[in-house]
């Protein structure tokens, strides 16, 4: 059986925390840990966190098992090694390049649109995101309401990041080779690719999603977080059917913003 956040199994014979343990498992010690190996690059296994990555396209069930067995081997589900957020924040930073180049933008609204890409779409969209995942899986998925079953506010930012990757090669990598050539025309096949585009990244967004709360064995009711599939679909039927092109309102808006 998969141990969970218990307390029990790490007290000592009177029922309480030794002190020394205790202050090893706090989240403020856990985020100083997490911080403190960002600056040695050394320290992080940069190898694992690209099959990570791979993974996250071809098998997204396998990189959750591994936070399974960080879970039995290190106490906590969170990532400990931000390995896997530097090489996302590089592949954030150069595909953001690319779109200001098939844009037509200059240097210094290439720079704007990172730096709107990196803190808003990224940190404080995830941020926002990853809490209020945290606050509703803790408040009504929990199969039982006690503080030593928990989900922790990193695991929730790491499934953020996990559910975004998938979103980001598609939208700012993928999509670059289409944007000027066929997805911002305004023939019925331009708005069809661009938006299908949408549909499957917001797809692997809502369904790496799902895998990670599913696999925390300590919560119920996980599939409703598949719902917003409907919405999603039905969305893209109406924009078809109206003609939106949702890749052309972001190429507009993130104009508009650099400005």
């Amino acid at each position: 059986m998969l141990p969970t956040t218990s307390l029990n199994s790490r007290s000592q014979g009177n029922g309480v925390l030794s002190p020394r343990d205790a202050a090893r498992h706090t989240a403020g010690a856990k985020r100083y840990k997490y911080l403190r190996r960002l600056l040695h690059f050394r320290q992080m296994d940069f190898e694992f966190a690209l099959w990570q990555m791979l993974y996250l396209f071809v098998s997204p069930q396998r990189v959750y098992r591994n936070f399974h067995y960080r879970k039995q081997t290190k106490d906590q589900w969170a990532r400990d090694d931000p390995a896997f957020l530097v090489l996302l924040s590089i592949w954030l930073c150069v595909s953001t390049v690319g779109f200001g180049f098939v844009l037509d933008m200059g240097f210094f609204e290439t720079i704007k649109l990172l730096l709107w890409v990196v803190f808003i779409d990224c940190v404080g969209v995830g941020l926002l995101i990853a809490t209020l995942m945290w606050f509703i899986s803790n408040k009504y998925l929990v199969k039982q309401q006690n503080r030593d079953y928990d989900v922790e506010w990193g695991y929730a930012f790491d499934v953020h990041l996990n559910a975004f990757y998938p979103l980001l090669v598609i939208l700012h990598f993928i999509q670059l080779f289409f944007i000027n050539y066929v997805i911002i025309s305004d023939s019925v096949i331009g708005y069809f690719v661009g938006n299908t585009l949408w549909l499957i990244a917001i797809g692997y967004y809502i369904y790496v999603t799902f895998l990670g709360y599913s696999a925390l064995p300590f919560l119920k009711n996980t599939a409703i977080l598949l719902y917003p599939f409907a919405l999603l679909i039905m969305l893209y039927l109406i924009s078809l059917a109206c003609g939106w092109n949702f890749t052309k309102m972001l190429c507009s808006f993130y104009k508009y913003r650099v400005k």
